[in-house]
């Protein structure tokens, strides 16, 4: 690979001004760029629609239209000071605290059956109460286990059954634990990015037919042991066959999309989020994006979306060793699925299940976790710029 001379020079490839970088350290400092700006645009334009989402039904309950953008201002503090942070650190650091990172995930999960620690609502136990603030485990667990997952398979492959038992155990088990909350959406997810990773990961087609099967079949089984699920697809089906009843939130999103036509009916002039639309400002925000700024507001939205997933996995292209391949496709892989299913799930292109829009739902833990994923892309692409550098200095 040929490098421009101008970067011989023993120094820091951050001392340099942009016009004095090689074409490929240029690169990875615009990437960085592209994906900075990208991932603090959609988190700054998410507050603004939680505010028209929610200012209502946050002024009603507390008292105070700025409740939830409030909560979601201290998770962007957050976010972005996590992002920068780990951007700093060395992705052969986050390699190493592999097991560290996946025995945290673990507990975390575990911790929310202990009573008086866990937090339930609505039926399901997800979040832990530290007195200020809740976290979801399971939105930190799947970015712990794409850091497992990338680290085994970038030293011992997949080539041999036992390594396809280790990493897919590992995703089992944590889809157990989130199961038992309960949270299926979340567990589709990790299933999801867990047969993504093996896929990247090398795995044969055989070996991958003879896992998938089990994973299939118990998909169906999960849904007729629960009633709720049950009825949940039978709304999905036909949900004007209970309009006041579980076919009641779909209805109210298409009524939202359907009104926002085009154009939209204007920002901060929703009509949906007059308590018409249930869970306005966190899984169902995009039905108000709609309603708001119409079908090129929303294509809009998703193209930033598509921007971001695919700067993640051009990142993952150009990185420069196995593990930090695998990682950012992992993240990317974790930020695709998410939003793909939000999405369907609002426009009723699948059976309603609970699960944030990434950046812009309000959600705390959300935002933190997936501003870190992003932060790990940024140190991987800061790595590839400085390697150039070094590769100079020998």
């Amino acid at each position: 690979m040929h490098y421009s001379k101008s970067t011989a020079q023993p120094l820091s490839v951050n001392r340099f001004p942009l016009s004095e970088l090689s074409p490929t350290q240029r690169f990875y400092r615009l990437l960085n760029v592209k994906l900075l700006v990208l991932t603090l645009g959609i988190s700054i334009f998410g507050l603004v629609m939680i505010y028209s989402a929610s200012s209502y039904v946050a002024n009603r309950n507390f008292e105070d239209p700025f409740y939830y953008v409030k909560k979601q201002c201290l998770a962007l503090f957050v976010g972005t000071v996590s992002m920068i942070g780990i951007s700093c650190v060395k992705t052969e650091t986050i390699k190493r605290l592999r097991y560290g990172i996946l025995a945290v995930s673990f507990a975390l999960l575990a911790v929310i059956f202990i009573p008086g620690v866990g937090v339930e609502s609505y039926g399901a136990r997800r979040w832990i109460q530290l007195g200020f603030m809740t976290i979801q485990p399971s939105e930190v667990a799947k970015f712990g286990y794409v850091v497992f997952a990338a680290s085994y398979l970038s030293e011992k492959g997949i080539d041999h059954w036992r390594d396809l038992f280790v990493v897919g155990g590992v995703g089992a088990a944590m889809c157990v634990l989130i199961m038992l909350e309960p949270n299926m959406s979340i567990t589709m997810c990790v299933l999801c990015v867990m047969l993504f990773m093996l896929i990247v990961g090398g795995i044969d087609l055989k070996k991958l037919a003879i896992m998938s099967f089990p994973i299939l079949v118990a998909i169906p089984l999960l849904i007729l042991l629960e009633p709720y699920r049950l009825k949940r697809l039978m709304a999905f089906l036909d949900p004007w066959a209970s309009p006041k009843a579980e076919g009641y939130q779909l209805i109210q999103s298409y009524y939202a999309l359907c009104r926002g036509g085009f154009f939209g009916v204007g920002l901060f002039r929703s009509r949906q989020k007059y308590l018409f639309l249930p869970f306005a400002e966190s899984d169902f925000i995009f039905s108000v994006i709609g309603e708001e700024l119409g079908l090129f507001g929303a294509i809009g939205v998703m193209g930033v979306f598509g921007a971001l997933i695919y700067f993640g996995f051009l990142t993952a292209a150009k990185a420069k060793n196995r593990f930090d391949a695998l990682i950012s496709a992992g993240i990317s892989a974790v930020i695709a699925v998410q939003t793909a299913v939000n999405l369907c799930v609002v426009t009723g292109c699948i059976p309603p299940t609970g699960l944030p829009l990434p950046f812009i739902s309000s959600g705390g833990s959300s935002l933190v976790s997936f501003m870190t994923g992003v932060g790990i892309l940024l140190a991987v692409n800061k790595k590839g710029g400085n390697f150039n550098v070094e590769n100079h200095k020998m």
